[in-house]
This record gives C-alpha cells, structure tokens and sequence, in this order.
C-alpha cells in the first residue's frame, strides 16, 4: 500500500534488495511513490522481496542474480533500469559482504580482501556505472551506507575488515559529493549500528554479543531495516536537495560516548 507520493516519479536502484537494509528501503521507497529496480545475488530472496511487494501493490522490480562485484552485471543493472523506467534518479548501495575475524584470525584473501571487495568495490562499481544516467536526468542522488564502525571500534567482535571498509566508504562518498556537485549529484552516507538482519542473527546469537552491543545504544534496543530505511527515504526526497557530502549516524546513540 502507497503511504504518501513523497517520492512520486523517482526511480531508485537498490542493492541487496533479498533482506535486510536493501529490502527495507526497497520497499519503504516504492510505498512513497518511487518505481524500484532491486537486485541481489540471491535469485529467489531477490524474487521473495518482489512478490512482497507484490502483495501491497507496489512498483518493484528486480535483477538477479546479480553479482555487484562484477563490472559486467553491475553495468547491465544501471542499462536495465534506465531502459525499463526512462532514467535514474537515485542509487542506494545496500548489498555488501563483510567477514568478521580477530586479527590473528584474519585470513588475507578470504576474509580482508572479500570484506575490502564486498564493502568497496561493489560501492564503487554501482556509482560508476550510474554516473551517466544520473548526469543525463539532470542530477539525482546516491546514498551510501557506512557504519558505526566507522567512528569507533567493535565492542565485542573482530572487525578489522570491516572498519577498514565502511571507513573507506564514508571517505569515498565526500568525494563523490565533490565530483557530483557540478551535476547536480548528491551523495551521502548512513552509518546504522547493529540492525537486525539475516547476516546478523547469527551474530547476534552468540553468547554475550547482544548484550555487549546494547550496551552501547542510547535507545535499548537493536536497529530495525525500517529505521534506516526511514532515513534514506528523505535523502532521496525533494525534501534534503542542500544535503550532500554528508554523514548521518543513525545508531540509537551509539557513537555518541
């Protein structure tokens, strides 16, 4: 069911749409108005998001399988879309891989450099190959997310990697504010802290680590995809055209002592 036209005539990529942050703003922007295209690695999670929206009578369609660490398909994404609605407006990074290890743990091509691979190059490679589509329709957006963990260390598990990644990507989406501003381009990031998610419960599960993480948040209680999904509805919205180069912690208070 539509809530409101907020993001009426928008069309918005969205990655890893098969769970997670990706499926709640997938959602969250077709209910305000906005044609989605989704993609994921995971055909039938990715074709699971679809038919939920189905079900609400919403305008999301999706590719997938679709590898985001390939050049190839993430250019086939950006081609399919602009084909299919006439443009782009908005390109929303959710799909990531991140491994979580201790140091001594960390295995170099298994888990640094799919993390480095799975938080950056997918980053890179989708506002690459949507660079173009949103010059052409004038100027757009892109939403980036980052994390906590990008201002402050892990309390309770091994996250090297992944520091070092969402800390690259909060610095690659101030430069791509730079480069966009003469296009009218904005890029911003989000840095949630712990959501609640299929990669997470796992997580989550292990003894002491909700409890370590809740420690931290202001709001005691984990993050929800709809929390961040929220947000990044009004970076995409008319509403937050001055907003750009920007970084938004939305954390439960988290990173703030």
């Amino acid at each position: 069911m539509q809530l409101s036209e907020r993001l009426e005539g928008k069309v918005a990529v969205v990655t890893g749409t098969g769970s997670g942050i990706g499926q709640g703003c997938a959602l969250m922007f077709a209910r305000h108005g906005a044609r989605v295209m989704g993609c994921d690695i995971n055909a039938g999670a990715a074709q699971a998001t679809v038919e939920l929206a189905r079900t609400e009578g919403l305008a999301l369609e999706s590719f997938h399988p679709c590898d985001l660490t390939s050049e190839a398909q993430v250019h086939e994404l950006m081609t399919r879309t602009a084909d299919r609605f006439g443009g782009i407006d908005a390109l929303v990074n959710a799909g990531a891989f991140g491994a979580f290890a201790f140091i001594e743990q960390l295995d170099f091509q298994r888990d640094w450099k799919r993390t480095l691979a799975g938080e950056l190059d997918v980053v890179f490679l989708g506002c690459q190959a949507a660079w173009p589509h949103l010059k052409q329709r004038g100027g757009g957006t892109i939403v980036n997310f980052a994390s906590a963990n990008a201002h402050v260390a892990h309390p309770v598990a091994g996250a090297l990697a992944h520091c070092a990644g969402k800390g690259g990507v909060m610095a690659m989406t101030r430069q791509l504010a730079a480069e966009g501003g003469p296009h009218n381009i904005r890029a911003n990031s989000i840095s949630p802290a712990m959501i609640v998610t299929g990669a997470t419960r796992p997580e989550l599960a292990k003894p002491g680590y909700t409890e370590g993480i809740l420690a931290k948040l202001m709001i005691k209680r984990l993050g929800q995809p709809e929390d961040i999904a929220w947000f990044a509805t009004y970076l995409l919205s008319d509403e937050a055209t001055w907003v750009t180069g920007a970084d938004f912690r939305i954390d439960g208070g988290a990173t703030a002592w």
